[in-house]
């Protein structure tokens, strides 16, 4: 009997032989549909391969040698053929002090991992970051240490691809839902065991091998071959384990279309044809802009109904969700005013918020992570999941399209035009739905809260700011109603308020860091939002500037008169 030792070797001289006639492999797409288990969930190889590069590189194709190469080709080859490898300028350090710190070039951003492994002031630094925290266990990195074990994470993620131990494709022998294991970890635990399985684990490494002869050959229609090969045999461990193909075509078509992206350009063009017929065209340019709205709306309706069936849940359960989410909301209640009002306002208001939310989404991958992973225990309750966080992120998309509805009013003042009493009133009634919306949500938090932790309310960060946002939106409303200002008083407040949502649900997490919403912290992203705030209020206090400035001319030609 022929061992598969045996055949493995003799499939690699094949396989080498043929290589000098075919060339280099360059098509890793064989590859794309073959399962793997990673971060909980099993998923194509091709959604692997990229969150795995995006993780280490900030991208999910890579410029090497003048050559771009796609994700699925660096991440395979870096486990088939991982030679070389740590001479590639795969890891991503973006923060100047850091280069400049460890004496790299400030121009360049991704680096070999050989040259950060031997490079003695960052390992400095990792050794202060870990007496950081034996010091402080609790307490956050904060400086140069945490960014150095930011990149540390990269080449522990780089480590675990050139040796393969991410590669968990054998699916797990008792439990659909249990650990899988990598081919050589799975040979290794079928040498005593029972007859069958060791022949199956032989199979699995005489596949791996032949695929690795192939790569090294250069041989395409035999790395493409043996890449079906090994997927059957993979199968055939428990075939019942596996996603269907309906669950890995969903995913894949979502994962090449990028729906969310076709949403901001289909978005944008709306903004672009409503504003170029403001003044000609009115009628042809508003049902142009219907249609591309809708168009945009559709990706955006598709691209959630995607990460849903994939998930089995709710899209809002991290904070890239959360945006993608909120300017969704913000358009479908654009739809909605827009048919009731017919003003244009509604659909200028909201596509170019929406836009800037979207393209902040897609990116900035490495803040806003767009992977589809599992829940954590607090949000495994689907019911308050939908109630409360669907409702409290549907009141941010309320605000949202006001504080748009609100910046046309402002930007009118700021040319010195004064904008109609129904604009105003548009701004009034969209923060009516966001006031509901968010005193609601806050309810049901705290009914959730009492359920998941066994109190109603406890002052935790967010909570705390989600109060304060209602507080803020209630006295801009109240003040109305009280006659403390009018139609322009509003305007300010729906964008100056909009402050407190942006602090609420992207400071608490990502600038502040604590509380018992661990499972939405992030980091990261505080310039570009920065930057954003100041710029708003900077335009905030123009029109004001402006609107006394109106004011005054006109009480001087009313004196005049």
């Amino acid at each position: 009997m022929i061992s598969a030792k045996r055949v493995s070797f003799f499939l690699i001289y094949l396989t080498a032989f043929a290589g000098c006639v075919f060339g280099a492999v360059t098509d890793f797409t064989s590859l794309d549909r073959m399962v793997i288990q990673n971060e909980g969930r099993k998923k194509p190889y091709l959604v692997f391969a990229q969150e795995a590069l995006l993780s280490m590189s900030g991208k999910t194709a890579l410029t090497i040698d003048e050559q771009k190469i796609p994700a699925n080709e660096v991440i395979t080859t870096m486990w088939l053929q991982p030679e070389g490898w740590n001479k590639k300028p795969l890891i991503l350090i973006n923060n100047l002090l850091l280069k400049k710190t460890l004496g790299l070039p400030l121009t360049e951003k991704w680096f070999p991992y050989e040259a950060l492994s031997t490079n003695e002031a960052f390992q400095k630094l990792l050794a202060e970051a870990t007496e950081q925290r034996k010091e402080n266990p609790k307490d956050k990195l904060k400086g140069l240490p945490k960014e150095a074990s930011t990149v540390a994470l990269r080449m522990a993620q780089f480590e675990s691809l050139t040796k393969g131990t991410l590669h968990r494709v054998v699916p797990n022998l008792d439990h659909a839902n249990g650990p899988w294991s990598t081919i050589p970890e799975f040979t290794a635990a079928q040498k005593n065991a029972d007859p069958a399985l060791t022949t199956r684990a032989a199979q699995l490494d005489t596949d791996l091998s032949a695929l690795q002869a192939a790569l090294k050959a250069g041989n395409q229609d035999e790395f493409n071959k043996q890449a079906t090969t090994l997927e059957s045999s993979l199968r055939m461990v428990r075939p019942e384990f596996f996603p269907s193909d309906r669950q890995l075509n969903i995913e894949l078509t979502y994962q090449h279309i990028h729906p969310f992206r076709w949403a901001w350009i289909f978005y944008a063009a709306t903004a672009i044809v409503l504003a170029l017929t403001s003044v000609k065209g009115r009628r042809a340019g508003y049902l142009v802009g219907w249609v591309l709205v809708l168009a945009g709306f559709g990706f955006q309706v598709y691209g959630f109904t995607c990460r849903i069936l994939v998930g089995g849940r709710p899209p809002v359960t991290n904070m890239y969700e959360s945006v993608i989410w909120v300017a969704c909301g913000a358009i479908f209640f654009s739809l909605v005013f827009e048919a009731i009002y017919r003003s244009r306002y509604f659909l200028m208001g909201a596509t170019p918020v929406a836009v800037i939310v979207l393209i902040l989404a897609d990116t900035q991958p490495l803040i806003l992570n767009p992977a589809i992973n599992p829940l954590t225990p607090v949000l495994r309750d689907n019911f308050w999941l939908t109630t409360h966080v669907l409702t409290i992120t549907l009141s941010y998309a309320a605000f949202l399209l006001a504080t748009g509805v609100g910046h046309i009013a402002l930007g009118l003042i700021a040319f010195k035009k004064q904008p109609t009493p129904a604009l105003y009133n548009y701004i009034y009634r969209t923060l009516q739905v966001g006031v509901l919306l968010l005193a609601t949500g806050t309810i049901l938090g705290g009914v959730w809260a009492n359920y998941s932790w066994g109190r109603f309310w406890d002052w935790d960060p967010k909570e705390t700011w989600a109060l304060i946002a209602l507080l803020t939106y209630l006295f801009v409303l109240h003040g109305r109603i009280a006659g403390s200002w009018s139609g322009f008083g509003l305007a300010v407040g729906s964008v100056v308020c909009f402050l407190s949502v942006v602090m609420s649900w992207y400071g608490v997490n990502f600038i502040l860091g604590v509380g018992l919403h661990s499972y939405g912290f992030g980091n990261g992203g505080f310039s570009t939002v920065g930057t954003l705030v100041g710029l708003d209020l900077g335009f905030v206090a123009f029109s004001i500037f402006r609107h006394r400035q109106m004011k005054a001319a006109k009480k001087n030609t009313a004196v005049t008169a």
